[in-house]
């Protein structure tokens, strides 16, 4: 199997994050791990945006007409419920 080739990528961040990561014993797999997180993590209609543009919006309401969102008792997250009757 032949061996992918590594790439560096640099990222600014302020000096007070700076000192933070620059006392972890492995900065460098730290920050794969948070990022490879981040992407795994990522809202699947926003894709990480925060905000919904105007035609996934209508693509929402769609959706929201037969869900809604509740708090689980346990964990207090929130989760989508199905509301449409089979």
């Amino acid at each position: 199997m032949k061996k992918q080739k590594s790439e560096i990528i640099t990222f600014k961040v302020d000096e007070s994050l700076a000192g933070v990561i620059r006392h972890l014993p492995n900065r460098s797999e730290f920050i794969r791990a948070a990022v490879l997180n981040a992407l795994d993590n990522t809202c699947p209609l926003c894709n990480g945006a925060g905000w919904l543009s105007p035609e996934q919006k209508k693509h929402w309401d769609s959706l929201a007409k037969d869900h809604h969102i509740e708090e689980c008792d346990e964990c207090h997250e929130n989760y989508l419920v199905c509301t449409k009757k089979s």
